[in-house]
């Protein structure tokens, strides 16, 4: 994976974990944020009423 791939999906990752964080979510399905995928991230965002 490229570097720029790789910075892109870190950012996008910390953006959702902090957005989360600001809205009360600290853990989705007991797995703590850091823990989860760009992809689970993203669902959590959506399902959580965040956007």
């Amino acid at each position: 994976m490229s570097d720029l791939l790789q910075e892109t999906i870190r950012e996008k990752r910390e953006h959702l974990i902090n957005e989360l964080i600001k809205s009360g979510v600290y853990k989705i399905k007991n797995k703590h944020l850091y823990e989860m995928t760009l992809s689970e991230l993203e669902k959590g965002y959506q399902n959580n009423g965040t956007q």
